[in-house]
């Protein structure tokens, strides 16, 4: 990388860097653990029981250090080829109208507080508005350090029980919103994407982005029309660049499929009786009648559905890393 040669080839470079980021998103935390590890080694020799600060700071220490292995003992677990990748996350809200839409924006709300946790960066490509509140549908693109290994765990649809705030009458509602994780894979992998087999719509974006994103067909629409795989991105002022991020999002998707129905077939092969699959119920908000959210895969539950909702969903995907892999 010292060299100058190794910039002419831009695209390559990029990819040595990455890999060489990836490298060391392993190699410095192991190492700093590590090294915490020998230094709480040595306190110990000189720890008195007399001396309840040192045994308070040495045990704050210890929990640390535990949690610092731990992260690492879960990244071990994202040995998939594209575990590693950035990724794109989509909700849709379900059956339900508003009531749904809404739960869709509640869920869009708590991935994007739990990416924040994990300081990995969110770019909304895409969304659709509800007729009354909330949202009909949003993507996103996830970049950060094992973004996809991660997510995909949330894959599937979501259930929420609750006391409406849209019934006069106070009932208990409940929605469902499906959510899709691809993994944004690199150009040097092969998908092949005939111009017959696709349908390409612009249309004006809906969002905020002044006065040219409203006034000009800049939005992309592409259509799979042997899969029924439809992606969309509104973000860029150029339709050109919107129809490259559909482009990539469309090769991300078909991808995820093929791997999906190659996973499906080794299960049945090996006679496998569990099954992630697309459109399965995956975990139960309940707000009411008690405050409740459980994993249907995993049985780990919460009863601080508040706090679930404000991203903290750590313990369900390590649950889900460990079981699935």
């Amino acid at each position: 990388m010292q060299e100058g040669s190794f910039w002419l080839d831009a695209q390559k470079a990029a990819k040595t860097v990455s890999e060489v980021k990836l490298l060391k998103s392993w190699l410095v935390p192991y190492r700093l653990a590590e090294s915490k590890i020998q230094d709480l080694l040595s306190m110990s020799d000189d720890l008195s029981a007399d001396d309840e600060d040192m045994i308070d700071f040495f045990n704050s220490e210890l929990n640390l250090v535990e949690k610092e292995v731990e992260d690492l003992e879960v990244r071990r677990m994202l040995s998939h080829e594209m575990d590693a990748k950035n990724c794109y996350v989509s909700i849709n809200a379900g059956a339900g109208g508003t009531e749904s839409c809404d739960w869709a924006s509640m869920l869009s709300r708590m991935y994007q507080r739990w990416m924040s946790r994990h300081d990995w960066k969110v770019e909304i490509l895409d969304f659709v508005e509800g007729e009354v509140a909330g949202l009909k549908s949003i993507t996103f693109k996830v970049e950060g350090p094992f973004a996809y290994g991660y997510c995909k765990a949330e894959r599937g649809v979501h259930r929420l029980v609750r006391i409406s705030p849209f019934d006069s009458n106070a009932k208990r509602h409940t929605s469902f919103a499906s959510v899709d994780v691809s993994p944004d894979i690199d150009d040097d992998i092969e998908i092949e994407i005939r111009p017959e087999d696709i349908r390409i719509d612009t249309y004006r974006a809906s969002g905020a982005g002044g006065q040219h994103v409203n006034k000009t067909d800049s939005a992309v629409r592409i259509t799979h029309l042997s899969s029924g795989i439809v992606v969309s991105c509104q973000n860029e002022r150029s339709q050109l660049n919107n129809k490259e991020s559909c482009f990539k999002m469309l090769k991300a998707k078909l991808y995820e499929k093929e791997q999906l129905e190659r996973e499906s077939q080794l299960k049945n092969l090996s006679g496998e009786k569990k099954e992630i699959a697309w459109g399965s119920q995956i975990r139960n908000y309940v707000f009411h009648p008690y405050t409740l959210v459980k994993d249907t895969r995993t049985k780990v539950e919460s009863g601080n559905v508040a706090d679930v909702m404000d991203g903290n969903l750590d313990p369900f995907v390590v649950a889900y890393l460990k079981e699935f892999g």
